[in-house]
């Protein structure tokens, strides 16, 4: 997992290759004007889903990983907190959606640590994270997201 700003220089980071164009892609994009839903960058390999949705309490999140795509999640506008912890195992999905790409665990994480995500950071989470989106700050609020989706086999580039 990764958390930094967009505005820090990501290009000398070492990240790997695709994740520097995803993140290019979200600097120069004008993404508050950007239409709500998919928008391919490099077809299904890599793609961005634009959202407004609104923040939740905790009791009404669940958990989540992806196995074959590594998810950027930009802040564009408002704030979220995202939890987060490491797949080790200890917890099973109890809902499956393979063909989303999408697991959700119940709501009984071990060592779950918590990130606060302003406008212009980005957390990038692999398919070893579980993690939990928008978690409320103070209360729920509207907010727009970017999830940038890069597929996993572009990190051997």
């Amino acid at each position: 997992m990764f958390f930094s700003s967009i505005y820090t220089d990501y290009t000398k980071m070492g990240y790997p290759a695709a994740i520097v164009r995803a993140l290019d892609f979200l600097k120069h994009t004008d993404l508050a004007s950007l239409p709500g839903g998919r928008h391919e960058i490099e077809g299904s390999l890599i793609y961005a889903n634009v959202d407004d949705v609104q923040t939740k309490e905790f009791s009404a999140t669940k958990p989540e990983s992806h196995k074959e795509y590594i998810d950027i999640q930009f802040m564009v506008r408002g704030e979220e907190n995202m939890g987060f912890f490491v797949d080790r195992g200890l917890v099973a999905p109890i809902e499956s959606y393979p063909e989303r790409d999408c697991y959700f665990y119940p709501n009984e994480a071990h060592d779950e640590g918590v990130i606060h995500c302003p406008e212009g950071y980005y957390t990038v989470f692999f398919p070893s994270d579980i993690h939990r989106p928008l978690l409320a700050v103070h209360e729920p609020i509207s907010i727009r997201k970017v999830v940038v989706k890069v597929h996993v086999s572009l990190l051997h580039e």
